[in-house]
């Protein structure tokens, strides 16, 4: 292809932001600076993120920055949760990982794939008090995500799950779960659903937390499931289609 048709359709490189977004990312520079950068060391050293900061999280709208504002989120674009994780990072990473999985990870796949009633119950409380985890990776299968082994099987109304999942970010302060399982191991990728899991739910229970080294706020524990009963009406999107 000619350089002139390649410069003539390749997009215009991002030299400024807008008025909107530099209000943006400045309200959370300062809120950064005067209500994070403080608590920071106390927080590493306990390994436990201040409750009192997620709360805040959410008055100032940074847990559903793309949710839709008919349910109750910000009604903004993917660029302005950039500019917050990028701007609360600079400061406390553990920040910044917590926005980032709640908007990116668990946002963003009820945006994509869950259907009408299930975003009219979820996602109003993942922008205004429900933290969010996204539970994949297993102890065998961290980067190979099809070979995950944590089984759902359908047993009358509710599909039941069983296995555990480890390395879940969030986990600790998470009430609602998009966790993967597999409906048939030899189906490979075409037995993988996704599943709607709140903290309630019988035979679901937080392990124990891991011990990292940096970036020690932020809870990164494991999950059991153990005849964790799902209802079908929390499967997101469809049956061995969550790949």
């Amino acid at each position: 292809m000619p350089e002139t048709t390649l410069q003539a359709t390749a997009p215009a490189p991002l030299t400024t932001l807008t008025e909107d977004e530099v209000l943006f990312r400045n309200t959370i520079h300062h809120f950064a600076d005067e209500k994070i950068r403080p608590l920071v060391k106390e927080m590493d050293e306990k390994g436990v993120f201040d409750k009192e900061l997620i709360h805040e999280f959410f008055q100032l709208g940074l847990m559903g920055i793309e949710v839709p504002e008919q349910y109750g989120g910000g009604g903004a674009k993917f660029f302005e949760a950039i500019l917050a994780v990028e701007e609360l990072s600079r400061v406390d990473a553990s920040a910044g990982v917590i926005v980032d999985v709640q908007n990116t990870l668990v946002n963003n796949a009820l945006l994509r794939w869950a259907n009408e009633e299930q975003k009219k119950r979820f996602l109003p409380r993942m922008a205004s008090e429900t933290v969010g985890a996204y539970a994949l990776s297993e102890a065998g299968s961290g980067s190979d995500a099809f070979a995950l082994q944590t089984r759902a099987e359908l047993k009358g109304s509710d599909y039941v799950l069983n296995g555990r999942k480890l390395w879940i970010t969030n986990s600790k302060e998470a009430d609602a779960f998009v966790l993967f399982a597999t409906l048939d191991p030899a189906a490979g990728y075409k037995g993988i659903t996704a599943f709607l899991v709140e903290k309630g739910f019988p035979g679901f229970s937080v392990g124990k937390k891991e011990d990292k080294l940096g970036m020690r706020a932020w809870a990164t524990c494991e999950l059991i499931l153990e005849d964790c009963g799902v209802p079908k009406n929390n499967v997101l999107g469809e049956p061995g289609k969550a790949d």
